[in-house]
């Protein structure tokens, strides 16, 4: 089986910030969404993989047999858009993201290419409703 790339490391996240974070507005809202992560879960931050800010932690297990460790919320602020990991894909968590303003959605995570094109009282709602979530589902 793969090795799970998003396990923590002892990496420095200000450091991190500094040297993959290409531009100034990538670092000012990157030190932004430290700020806010980190007052919504109630956690610190911590490197997960080479490139993801992440706050908190929970363990998954798939029926697969595939497990590993997630961080309740986090983001990686990637060249193209910042990647914010705050979201649980749900259906009936589906109309916390009209509210949210100018993002695209992957798979996995929702894309933004500047902090100030996201409504904060909205993302703040859809991280605690993240947070609940998984708190929930896996009993922390």
């Amino acid at each position: 089986m793969a090795k799970n790339k998003t396990t923590t490391t002892d990496d420095d996240v200000i450091e991190f910030i500094h040297a993959f974070a290409e531009t100034a507005q990538k670092q000012e809202d990157s030190m932004a969404l430290i700020q806010l992560m980190q007052r919504v879960s109630g956690h610190p931050p911590k490197m997960y993989g080479p490139s993801i800010v992440g706050f908190g932690n929970y363990h998954y297990k798939y029926a697969s047999g595939h497990e590993g460790d997630a961080p309740l919320l986090g983001f990686s602020p990637r060249k193209a858009a910042i990647s914010l990991y705050v979201y649980t894909g749900l259906k009936e968590h589906e109309p916390l993201l009209s509210q949210l303003g100018k993002f695209k959605m992957g798979k996995a995570c929702i894309y933004a290419n500047k902090l100030s094109d996201i409504n904060q009282q909205a993302l703040e709602t859809l991280m605690k409703t993240t947070i609940d979530f998984l708190t929930t589902k896996y009993k922390l």
